[in-house]
């Protein structure tokens, strides 16, 4: 609200940003008490992208769809569970676009692992009627991005063009109250985090950035290696910690694993403005323009110096 006042603006953000706030209180609850609902387990279906759904993914991807609706403030909208977008009934549209992934890293729901929500934001470009094509944007268009982590606490890290804010629940009075404001990441950390059980199949410059960040040659510290699998929870690390946090493309994923429009362009757009980087390799995944909604793209990010090195590898790499 603050931001908005300052942007002269007509509130209908705000209005999106409430109601994403209920339906993540909302999923935050049901995460919190799924063991006694008998929410774990699985539905028994695959998703777009070839995953297997939980129930709770089914539950979270209806909670963020109907609040959504509901704001009066969306047109089109893309998750990660449904193959197409949907379009928002004519009488309950606004002039936003919403892409997200209602339950990252479900896959951890039944050891109890860190899990979150993702979610970034567009506004239409044109007058004409909405479809799928309007939420094809390169991430330099967001509006605003967020994910809210389901761990220890619940906790919303907020980026908008004013910066990155931290967000948690205050589960007495049911309110996020602001706890980390401005939030900026190290120019250089000493943690990699990326799954090493497909080393195997690693291209080049993965394996040796990884064997440069163990076996330094200038005497300094071997980088730690951390690993959830959930990529809010990773990436929530790297925010706070520094350091990197790599998928990239190998054999058996040559275009990468994780998807552009609600996985890799908001958490990008989250570490740039925290003063970050986020690349593909060859170009900043914000630069890349989308072709479809469930879009795959390799992606390394976090602090800048330690992306850089990344880089550096894979453009000398590229010139054999």
């Amino acid at each position: 609200m603050e931001e908005g006042r300052k942007a002269k603006g007509t509130g209908e953000m705000t209005q999106l940003l409430n109601s994403l706030c209920t339906a993540i209180k909302a999923i935050s609850s049901a995460v919190r008490k799924a063991g006694l609902a008998q929410l774990y387990g699985i539905d028994g279906s695959t998703n777009v992208t070839g995953d297997q759904v939980k129930k709770l993914d089914v539950l979270s991807n209806d909670l963020v769809i109907n609040t959504l609706k509901a704001s009066y403030s969306t047109c089109v909208l893309v998750s990660e569970e449904d193959p197409h977008a949907l379009i928002v009934e004519p009488e309950r549209r606004g002039k936003y676009i919403v892409c997200f992934d209602p339950l990252d890293g479900s896959s951890n729901i039944d050891c109890l692992a860190s899990i979150g929500t993702i979610f970034a934001i567009y506004k239409k470009t044109s007058d004409d009627e909405p479809t799928e094509n309007d939420a094809l944007q390169p991430g330099r268009n967001l509006i605003a991005a967020g994910y809210a982590l389901y761990g220890s606490a619940t906790m919303i890290v907020l980026a908008t063009d004013c910066g990155v804010n931290g967000f948690m629940l205050d589960p007495a009075i049911g309110e996020f109250i602001l706890v980390d404001k401005d939030m900026k990441i190290k120019k250089k950390g000493n943690i990699y985090s990326l799954n090493e059980g497909y080393a195997k199949y690693f291209d080049g410059p993965v394996t040796e950035y990884l064997q440069k960040k163990k076996f330094p040659d200038d005497g300094s510290s071997p980088y730690g290696a951390r690993y959830v699998g959930s990529m809010v929870a990773d990436v929530h690390r790297t925010l706070v910690y520094g350091g990197i946090f790599l998928y990239p493309a190998n054999e058996k994923s040559p275009k990468g694993k994780l998807r552009l429009l609600y996985e890799c362009n908001p958490m990008a757009y989250i570490i740039e403005k925290a003063g970050g980087m986020a690349s593909n390799g060859v170009e900043p995944v914000l630069d890349v323009v989308p072709t479809s909604v469930h879009q795959r793209m390799p992606i390394v990010m976090g602090s800048p110096d330690d992306v850089q090195e990344y880089i550096d590898i894979f453009k000398k790499h590229a010139k054999k």
